[in-house]
């Protein structure tokens, strides 16, 4: 009888590394890394962007190319699309032409990681502040909701793990810092942080949102209507708010009707002038002529409706 004798097995050949994780599924790449924990600001890089509504072109032609930790300033006449345009900018408006890249990510595929890295700073009919509530209870409410949703999942774990006294102290110093960097005193209120918000100062306005939006941590923050009703000094300090923030790392996207000259501590300004056809320029650069009033008119239905459709997202 014939004993048959089993054969060989194949010797198995490494595999080629391809930058996969072994234990993912076959065929699906390893998943990129949260947005949210990458550290510094964002580069924002746009050209040619445009934005078109039901009645036309919102903005159209736009170029940007800021490096992180600038401010870049928004400016234009009322109507000619710059809070869309900052909207668009942090991943809350679709583009309908052009490409756009903040901090690396791409702007068309990439909005939703855009946006867990962009905040809101003071944006008039999308993120308004409660005037009934007040200081503290907005700055304990943001607190809440960073916690529970603006966390990243390994983050959100290890968090959990804390005892609630660490979770306490590191809420404080996570709130204590964005009161800082927005050089907010809870101390020079009328009421402390029992000081409703219908009382503050437009100023003293401008900074709670500042300091609500720190508190996520952002690389990008986006603030509306930095000098609307605001005087000559009062501007000043708005600005150099901006820069302060600009010089911690965090890029800063500002709309205002008249951009400054230059910023404190030679903190890089971009000036971005909207109109029928807008583009990047230094603050060196003359200003483009306003449009005219028809087109004005015009564009503010537009912005209305985005701005309608932007809320109700």
């Amino acid at each position: 009888m014939t004993r048959h004798q089993p054969e060989p097995e194949p010797q198995r050949q490494p595999e080629p590394d391809t930058g996969r994780d072994p234990a993912a599924p076959a065929g699906r790449a390893a998943p990129a890394p949260d947005p949210a924990e990458l550290a510094g600001g964002a580069a924002v890089e746009a050209e040619g962007i445009g934005l078109k509504g039901p009645r036309g072109w919102v903005f159209r032609e736009v170029t940007v190319e800021a490096a992180p930790g600038s401010v870049v300033a928004l400016t234009g006449a009322s109507g000619t699309g710059r809070t869309c345009l900052l909207l668009a900018l942090t991943g809350r408006m679709k583009l309908t032409e052009g490409e756009a890249r903040i901090g690396g990510l791409r702007l068309r595929k990439q909005a939703a990681a855009i946006r867990r890295t962009a905040a809101l700073a003071h944006v008039p009919g999308v993120d308004d502040l409660e005037p009934s509530l007040t200081v503290g209870e907005h700055l304990r409410e943001r607190v809440l909701l960073q916690r529970r949703y603006g966390t990243a999942p390994l983050a959100a774990l290890k968090a959990a793990l804390r005892s609630p006294r660490q979770r306490r102290a590191d809420a404080r110093r996570v709130h204590d810092e964005a009161l800082a960097a927005a050089g907010l005193n809870l101390a020079t209120l009328p009421k402390g942080p029992r000081t409703a918000v219908r009382d503050l100062e437009r100023l003293e306005r401008l900074r709670l949102c500042v300091a609500l939006a720190l508190i996520g941590r952002p690389r990008l923050t986006a603030v509306d209507d930095v000098d609307l009703k605001l005087s000559a000094p009062l501007r000043e300090e708005a600005w150099a708010l901006l820069a302060s923030v600009a010089a911690s790392g965090v890029t800063v996207l500002a709309v205002c009707g008249e951009a400054p000259a230059g910023l404190p501590g030679d903190v890089p300004l971009v000036v971005v002038v909207t109109d029928r056809a807008t583009g990047a320029r230094t603050a060196e650069e003359p200003a483009e002529p306003a449009p005219k009033a028809d087109d004005t008119d015009e564009t503010e239905k537009e912005t209305a409706d985005a701005l309608a459709e932007t809320g109700r997202a």
